[in-house]
Parts: C-alpha cells; structure tokens; sequence
C-alpha cells in the first residue's frame, strides 16, 4: 500500500514537473514575441527578427511569430523570406481577421515585384476573409489594371521583337541577292575578260610576227647594199 502510494506520488511529481515545463516554455516564448515587438517598435528590424526568431525555436507552431518575423524581414527588404513566413503563417492561422492580414501582406509584397497575378490572388484570398477591407479592395483593382497593361506592353514587345526579326530576314535576303547578283555578273564579265586576254596574246604575236619580218626584209637589205658596194669596188 505504501509502494503505492509513493508511486502514485512519483507520478504526480513528474506530471507537475512537465507542467511547469511547459508554462516556461510557453512564458519563454511570449516573451521573445514581446521583445521582438518592442524592437520592432523602435524601427530596429534586425534585432527584432532576432527575437522572433529565437520565439519560433521554442515554438515553431507559434503563428503571431511567424507573421511577426515577417514583417520584420519585410521592413529590411528580405522579400522572398517574408513571403515564406507569411505563407506558413497563412497555412497555420484559423482566425478570419489575422488571416486577411497576412495574405494582405503577400499581395503587398508580390505587388512591388510587379508580380500582379500573383498579388491579385493573396489580395483576392484576404477579401474572402475580411471583405470590409477597402485597401486591400483597392489594391486588388490596382493589382487588375496593372497586370492588363503589364500584358499589353510584354504584347508589344513581342510583335517589336518579331518585326525586328522579319526586318533581319529582309535584310539577310537582299544581301543574298545582292551577292548572287555580284556572282552572275562576274561570270558575266569572265568571258569578256578572258576574250581580252586572247586578243592581247593575238595582238602580241601578231607584233613578233611583224617584228621578225621586219628584221629579215631589213637583213635582206643590209645584204644587197653589201653585194652592190661589193660588186662596185671589183
């Protein structure tokens, strides 16, 4: 009975224990959050982060540190970080007016990208619940006529890419024809040169062959003026 009874104690003690564990754990955690906020209100961000940070390893469910974290890695420009804690925020949060604000804040962030497909549906997901809120309402519309003339100008850009190439072929083929044309008349030309050619060599020996004559009706001259004197001095 009495073997009993001290187990039965034990028991307690360890429940106990647990207990208290777990409220310091939880205190802990708070506590970061809350010093995290005080920082964040001071505009210092990157202690602040360190604070939620420090609340998410104590308590990775815990979601106000999650958006906390996020807005916090938000105010430093760290964008694709804040994004990620808000999503993971957004996924863990069950309360309708926390849950709009974190998805607002998705739709801000995708909004400064330009990613406005992206912003429409965070924006369009905080409406569904909270569907009072008139800056997320106006930004959706925002977001709306952004994306269509972002689709316009990409259209623009194409039908100018594609005209730039078509002006490219053109150009590609009048220098094909333009070298073609060059060829023909070259081979055009080629006869003619060669033609040239061969009169020249005609003419030339044409020239030789007066040339030789010349010389022998002169030899033969030099040869009679010598048998004449010759003859006249017998």
């Amino acid at each position: 009975m009495i073997g009993m009874m001290n187990n039965f104690l034990r028991y307690i003690f360890v429940m106990l224990v647990l207990v208290l564990c777990n409220n310091a754990y939880s205190q802990t955690d708070r506590q970061s959050i809350r010093s995290g906020n005080r920082l964040y209100r001071q505009q210092n961000y990157a202690k602040a982060e360190v604070e939620y940070r420090k609340a998410l390893g104590r308590n990775p469910n815990n979601v106000q540190a999650m958006y906390n974290l996020g807005c916090a890695l938000m105010q430093q420009q760290k964008d694709s970080a804040a994004v990620i804690q808000f999503q993971n925020a957004g996924k863990a949060e069950s309360g309708k007016a926390r849950k709009a604000m974190i998805y607002h804040n998705i739709g801000v962030v995708c909004q400064k990208h330009q990613m406005y497909s992206e912003a429409i549906e965070a924006y369009k997901e905080s409406l569904r619940n909270n569907p009072d809120d008139n800056e997320t309402r106006y930004n959706l519309a925002l977001c709306k006529k952004l994306s269509k003339n972002q689709k316009q100008n990409q259209n623009k850009d194409k039908d100018k890419k594609n005209n730039k190439n078509n002006d490219k072929q053109k150009q590609n083929k009048d220098k094909d024809k333009d070298k073609q044309d060059k060829n023909k008349d070259k081979q055009q030309q080629q006869p003619k040169d060669q033609m040239s050619k061969d009169n020249a060599e005609q003419l030339l020996n044409a020239a030789m062959q007066e040339e030789k004559a010349t010389q022998q009706r002169l030899r033969q001259a030099m040869q009679q003026q010598r048998s004449k004197r010759l003859q006249k001095n017998w």
